[in-house]
């Protein structure tokens, strides 16, 4: 090894090179103490493509579509949506920023340990890592699980429907779809980066494709469309939760934006294999989001001018269940060609975004897991950051899958317990985005070491900006959701939360805080 300067946007670092050549990426995580054990083939399209398919606009906005209609039905959702795509772009360029100084596969634990101090650097990483990998392995969960569900309203539709004699497949078959998609998931992801690379761009490509065949073909085939002025000024209070207050209604109603859009911190977590990753991983974050603001608000758009009566697609009732999408797509196709077909492979189109989104959303967990474990941080943690012949971190991908198939198993007890736990992918999540922003914001305000992509003079009012949106969020999505309140209409979110939270902190009380010591370099220097 031999020492070199290295100038970034006019500051000197001297960093460690080794006998391969490397580039801005592989170099900036030598500087910060790692060794190259990943493969760096990811160009700046896949890195993009993990992220982007996770954040998935097909996944998120059909399996919670009607949370969207129940809670201020179109003009909440078309509108709500440049709301929570606002702010969500405000953490993403944040979390940019600090991808471009920091790229490694720990991400958002590893920025925490930076920006919090030396004295704070183990509890920072400790809590922000914990809240990370459990809102991944949730946001897998929801993801995995919610395919389940599909693939049970698919047959249910295709056997006859809900009115028709059609099978309903019970509580326990769902769970073992679950486990299925899970499996297939985890085959998937124990293979090459170069073949992950490959799946990642076609769910990218599926998503853009699928987005705008759906949301043109719908309406198109649709015998009844809602007007313009429905689908942008018609504000749904009939809920049944006993809710009045307009503005209540319309920030529950933004859950469905906000959980959709969640996920990309996935181009932080594969930067170790992407190339120029300290310019790269930035890009990724940033145009996933972009880009899915743009195709969802489209998508949304297309479903919603096919939708003419709110109760009837929220009645469990109707041919497929109460499951609002579902029941758009079959009576648009069931009303112009007399049977529901069309509509059917359309869910289907939908099934294999989501299938996508499920399959790096493990990509994005296991790279979590591998990162956090290199450092310690994980019971077993010897076993996890282990790589296999072709530089996967095989047994951490194996970890994910079977974690999120445990996390899944409370639905086959109560669906409110479930939901409960898949809280956490969208409040877990965001609070570790907050974290360190938080940090670079406030104690690292005056330290903070821009990469090649920064804010400039504006990184601390978008930091602050992002960091206030996270904590509104997170006390908006524990409000009650019905009234009057009872055990079945309980709002268990920050029960979830609040017990991760108990749960992680009591770890570090009584054992991490004697051993861990944060974020460890694996190069002797």
């Amino acid at each position: 090894m031999t020492w070199r300067k290295h100038e970034s946007n006019g500051i000197s670092r001297s960093i460690t090179t080794v006998e391969a050549p490397l580039d801005s990426g592989g170099a900036r995580l030598h500087e910060l103490g790692y060794k190259q054990e990943l493969k760096r083939d990811l160009s700046v399209l896949s890195n993009f493509a993990f992220s982007f398919s996770i954040i998935s606009v097909l996944t998120g906005i059909t399996t919670l579509y009607n949370t969207g209609l129940s809670f201020g039905g179109p003009a909440t959702m078309t509108f709500g949506w440049f709301v929570a795509g606002f702010f969500t772009m405000a953490v993403g360029l944040a979390m940019a920023e600090i991808c471009s100084s920091f790229p490694t596969s720990g991400g958002l634990y590893y920025w925490s340990a930076r920006l919090s101090g030396h004295r704070w650097a183990p509890f920072a990483s400790w809590i922000t890592g914990w809240f990370n990998i459990a809102g991944q392995w949730a946001v897998t969960t929801s993801v995995d699980y919610s395919l389940a569900q599909l693939i049970q309203v698919i047959i249910l539709l295709s056997t006859g429907g809900n009115n028709g004699g059609g099978y309903l497949a019970s509580k326990y078959v769902v769970i073992g779809f679950h486990g299925g998609i899970l499996l297939i998931h985890a085959i998937i992801n124990s293979l090459s980066i170069t073949w992950l690379s490959f799946f990642g761009q076609l769910a990218a490509a599926w998503n853009v494709l699928g987005v705008f065949v759906l949301m043109i073909l719908i309406p198109t085939v649709a015998t009844e469309r809602a007007s313009a002025k429905f689908v942008f000024t018609h504000f749904n209070t009939d809920n049944g939760a006993g809710i009045h207050s307009k503005l209540y209604i319309f920030v529950l109603g933004l859950l469905m934006s906000q959980y959709t859009l969640t996920g990309y911190d996935a181009s932080a977590h594969m930067t170790e294999e992407t190339k120029s990753a300290d310019i790269n991983g930035p890009r990724g974050i940033i145009s996933a989001i972009g880009i899915s603001i743009i195709v969802g608000w489209g998508y949304l758009l297309g479903v919603s001018f096919a939708v003419t009566n709110i109760p009837y697609l929220l009645s469990k009732d109707n041919d497929a269940g109460g499951y609002a999408i579902a029941e758009v797509f079959y009576l648009a196709f069931k009303s112009r060609y007399g049977n529901g077909i069309g509509g059917i492979i359309c869910l289907g189109i939908v099934a294999i975004a989501i299938f996508f989104c499920g399959m790096s959303s493990v990509t994005s967990n296991s790279r979590m897991a591998y990162a956090f474990s290199r450092d310690g941080a994980m019971p077993l943690s010897s076993l996890w950051h282990q790589v296999n012949r072709q530089d996967v971190p095989i047994n951490a991908v194996w970890l994910s899958a079977f974690i999120s198939f445990c996390m899944a198993l409370p639905s086959l007890g109560s669906l409110v317990a479930f939901q409960a736990m898949v809280s956490i992918a969208t409040i877990g999540l965001y609070i570790a985005y907050a974290l360190p922003i938080f940090f670079r914001v406030t104690l690292a305000r005056n330290t903070f070491v821009p990469g090649p992509f920064n804010l400039g003079r504006y990184g601390i009012l978008v930091g602050w900006v992002a960091v206030l949106w996270v904590a509104t969020i997170t006390v908006l999505f524990s409000l009650p959701v019905a009234y009057p309140i009872a055990k079945d209409t309980l709002n268990y979110t920050p029960v979830a939360v609040g017990g991760l939270f108990v749960l992680i902190v009591s770890s570090w009380i009584l054992s991490a805080r004697h051993w861990f010591r944060g974020p460890i370099t694996n190069i002797d220097t």
